[in-house]
């Protein structure tokens, strides 16, 4: 059942962060005066995924420690 929660937790993650404007007032007023939507969109995506790497990451030191703390409460009883 927890292999479920994780991929449902996963998959929300990418579902909301798909309208996230990530950019900050500056960048967005200097792409949106060039004219070239595309590039803005692209710089926005950019920086939306190099925000979620550590929250990956993050989440993958936790469950490491986790099922390490759990596999040593197995050992010891």
């Amino acid at each position: 059942m927890s292999k479920v929660k994780l991929l449902l937790v996963v998959f929300f993650l990418f579902v909301v962060n798909s309208g996230v404007q990530a950019q900050c007032a500056m960048c967005r007023a200097a792409l949106e005066s060039g004219g070239n939507d595309g590039q803005a969109e692209a710089v926005n995506d950019g920086i939306v995924y190099l925000m979620i790497i550590p929250y990956v990451l993050v989440a993958a030191i936790g469950i490491f420690v986790y099922n390490s703390r759990k596999n040593i409460g197995k050992k010891t009883e």
